[in-house]
């Protein structure tokens, strides 16, 4: 069995949002000390920033541990540029840099190097195969996901993901660690995918949900209809619509998300002609000031008084269980019961089975209906939900 107590320094590779996040809560479990590495000193800098102001505002509302400080938690982060400086003594290494996978491999290549021959590696990837991350590592063995959801210190979902050859080991020494990370939601939730799923589970249900909502895009824009009405039809049900929720996320990460899921699952997924169009254009949302929808001061520049009447929730329902199903059928997890556990931990939304339980009959025919407008085939419902046997599979 693993032992945590020999996990002592953590290192934290890319200083962006997810990985000074990732810095913070380690260093709020306890964890000592923390390196955080980046490319250059002026990300570092604004990295220390954030993370300081965030254990402040915490500390202000009494959310740290008992006896924790801002000063006392921030002596325990360490800052280095030089790779090989950062890791040489390293227990255990999360990886959040950005989603291509050529740097993700590089970056792996050199962390077999670097690193000593006991230290797990962790790619924080939030769609890619671990597999192919670890190829060049030259310790698959020691190479495992771990796919945080941000705000890291609110949700308590961190998706464990093994590799072909990840071993057992790794999986109990990484969900020890975990563990110790803590959330302001409670306690850490880790499932562990006990093989590859393009997306994991989070990620597999609601990136379905993107093939349909850029199907929407084209369909709206060659009919006439603005793009904010969309958002309005389910203005009573989400706070911030799914099509600004892509302006926030940003444009280019959609596009080469999509990009990524049309060559490792479907053509079905390749991205449509307005997404391209704007990404191209350099308007990727509320970091160009432009995507979908213009955005001042941090806000979409949008009225939701109309609605279009097209964009079908329970449609969003019907892709995410059939999305479930096929997890079932794939073997990724044993249960629905840890789907809609996973979903609820990382999004606050329920999942899919507990209506699908029901209505699964009345979703295979949207399903089927949609199919024949889209001609988007990838959404037919698979066997498992047209047959309802997956009600039989809860755990």
């Amino acid at each position: 069995m693993a032992n945590i107590y020999n996990i002592n320094t953590i290192a934290v590779i890319g200083a962006g949002t997810m990985g000074h996040e990732i810095a913070q809560v380690a260093l709020m479990g306890g964890l000592k000390p923390v390196l955080l590495n980046d490319l250059n000193s002026e990300i570092l800098e604004k990295a220390i920033n954030k993370i300081q102001n965030g254990l402040r505002r915490l500390e202000t509302k009494g959310k740290l541990k008992k006896g924790y400080t801002t000063s006392a938690l921030m002596e325990n982060l360490k800052t280095e540029i030089d790779l090989k400086k950062t890791v040489s003594h390293v227990d255990f290494v999360f990886e959040a840099i950005p989603e291509k996978m050529k740097i993700k491999q590089e970056l792996f290549e050199k962390l077999g190097n670097f690193a000593p021959k006991h230290t797990i590696l962790a790619t924080n990837t939030s769609t890619m195969s671990i597999t192919k991350i670890a190829s060049l590592s030259g310790r698959p063995d020691k190479v495992i996901g771990c796919h945080f959801f941000t705000p890291i210190v609110v949700l308590r979902l961190i998706e464990i993901i093994k590799g072909r050859e990840t071993s057992e080991e790794t999986v109990e020494i990484t969900k020890k660690v975990c563990e110790q990370l803590p959330a302001l939601k409670g306690r850490r939730f880790l499932p562990v995918l006990q093989k590859e799923s393009p997306g994991f589970i989070v990620n597999r249900l609601l990136l379905g949900i993107s093939a349909y909502l850029n199907w929407l895009l084209d369909y709206a824009m060659e009919e006439g209809i603005p793009l904010e009405n969309l958002d309005a039809d389910v203005k009573e049900i989400m706070k911030v619509g799914p099509l600004a929720k892509w302006d926030y996320l940003g444009l280019d990460v959609v596009y080469n998300t999509l990009k990524y899921f049309e060559k490792v699952v479907s053509l079905d997924f390749s991205p449509g002609k307005t997404l391209t169009k704007l990404v191209n254009e350099g308007k990727l949302g509320r970091k160009t000031g432009e995507g979908l929808f213009k955005w001042v001061e941090g806000k979409p520049q949008i009225n939701l008084d109309r609605k279009a009447r097209i964009l079908d929730l329970e449609l969003f329902m019907a892709i995410q269980l059939n999305e479930g199903c096929k997890l079932l059928e794939e073997r990724i997890v044993s249960g629905y019961k840890i789907i809609d556990d996973t979903m609820f931990a990382g999004m606050d939304m329920p999942g899919p089975f507990g209506m699908g339980k029901k209505k699964y009959e009345q979703w295979v025919k949207l399903l089927e209906d949609f199919v024949g407008k889209s001609n988007l085939n990838y959404f037919n419902p698979c066997n498992l939900m047209k047959s309802g046997k997956f009600i039989q599979m809860r755990k």
